[in-house]
């Protein structure tokens, strides 16, 4: 499985970036006019005709990452589903077999940046199974293409020029460097304007390698941590036990109260360790109030600046504790998900009561969760947000 994250970015804008996106060169139209207008405007950034020809001298659109780009079916993956078919036993051996090779590498960026290791192998293992599979789609051409198309030109041309930008620093190869079907490239996948922004040369060579690299790959991770907020020393998710009498209406990822106020309504960790208990946290149900219940700290919204995706983020969260030596979450007994169509009609029905549920695609995002718990709210049901059938049932008869 080649980046997960790549996948989730594509219908979630999710990357990370300080850059303001903007659609410069116009989209679609042939292939043949669209590089022309790249040049144009690479030449009115300064750079010469030679550096821009050299750049492009083996540019196409490559079809299958179109192709790739229209599926969508993982999105749809609840977060039990979907971290359990990423959260492999060969995934957690790997992890340790890292750390027994590169442990020095990973203790430097803690004590750089406060990351952990277990945040670390986390990323690695859901990005590329520790850097063994990066991909095989050339990256220039992988940008060019979504660059040129239209859904989303705005978010992949301030890559393209940034490719542009580390060809000429000698850091990015057009012809042979290769990567996720997105663009990413390297261990940790990430994009060339954020590899211009966070990049870190770990191992001192004058490059920032992060295909062949583990020191660039993870200290470039830690940068990436730290600048988008990582507080070192601090929880980021904890696995608690809820009481059923609970006011679910507190179970949101916006809504924060100290350890001390949650220990006062019953909520417990799990092991029974309590972190200091003037910590904020959220409390998130991912299954709703009969399934896996987490705290989830400030750190907690890094992964989400990483991958807006809420399934992807809580997995990858959830993952790290998990290869810090956590036991697996306690799956509880929630109500299975809904269908496809089923979510399908779910959100047409809400869109139809004045909800704003976004695109109806099947996929129960933010906006999607949030409307289901009002409609539960409306019903008398215990608002957790977790669409069930008993739900869909009613809306269907009012």
């Amino acid at each position: 499985m080649v980046s997960l994250r790549a996948v989730f970015l594509i219908l979630l804008l999710s990357f990370i970036s300080l850059g303001v996106r903007a659609s410069i060169v116009p989209c679609g139209g042939t292939f043949e006019g669209f590089l022309a207008s790249f040049r144009q405007e690479a030449m009115a950034r300064g750079w010469s005709q030679a550096t821009i020809d050299e750049f492009l001298v083996t540019a196409e659109l490559d079809p299958d990452v179109i192709r790739r780009d229209r599926s969508q079916g993982i999105f749809k993956k609840s977060f039990m589903e979907f971290s359990k078919l990423v959260m492999t036993e060969h995934r957690i051996i790997k992890g340790k077999e890292f750390v027994e090779k590169h442990g020095a590498i990973l203790e430097a960026v803690r004590e750089r940046y406060g990351v952990p290791r277990g945040v670390l192998l986390s990323f690695l293992a859901l990005e590329t199974d520790y850097g063994v599979v990066q991909g095989d789609h050339n990256t220039l051409n992988a940008i060019l293409t979504l660059s040129h198309d239209c859904r989303r030109p705005e978010l992949f041309q301030s890559h393209l020029f940034a490719a542009l930008e580390l060809f000429a620093k000698n850091n990015f190869d057009p012809v042979n460097t290769t990567g996720a079907w997105a663009g990413e490239i390297g261990m940790i996948q990430m994009l060339p304007e954020d590899i211009l922004l966070y990049g870190i040369d770990g191992d001192g060579d004058g490059k920032v390698n992060l295909q062949g690299s583990v020191a660039d790959a993870l200290m470039t991770a830690g940068n990436v941590l730290e600048k988008t907020g990582w507080r070192p020393n601090e929880p980021w998710l904890i696995e608690v036990v809820v009481p059923q009498n609970l006011d679910w209406l507190l179970a949101q990822p916006n809504r924060y109260k100290t350890l001390s106020e949650w220990k006062e309504m019953g909520v417990t960790p799990r092991d029974g360790h309590w972190p200091d208990l003037t910590y904020e946290a959220a409390l998130l149900l991912p299954h709703g109030r009969l399934g896996p219940a987490f705290f989830a700290f400030p750190n907690y919204l890094v992964y989400l600046e990483w991958n807006k995706s809420f399934v992807y983020s809580t997995t990858s969260a959830f993952f790290a504790t998990l290869l810090s030596g956590k036991p697996i979450y306690l799956d509880g007994n929630p109500p299975l998900p809904l269908s496809d169509d089923e979510v399908i009609r779910l959100q047409t029905i809400l869109a139809d009561r004045g909800h704003d549920v976004g695109k109806i695609d099947g996929i129960v995002g933010a906006r999607t969760r949030a409307a289901v718990r009002q409609e539960q709210v409306n019903f008398g049901l215990p608002a957790d947000a977790w669409p069930t059938k008993e739900l869909l049932a009613l809306l269907e008869q009012n």
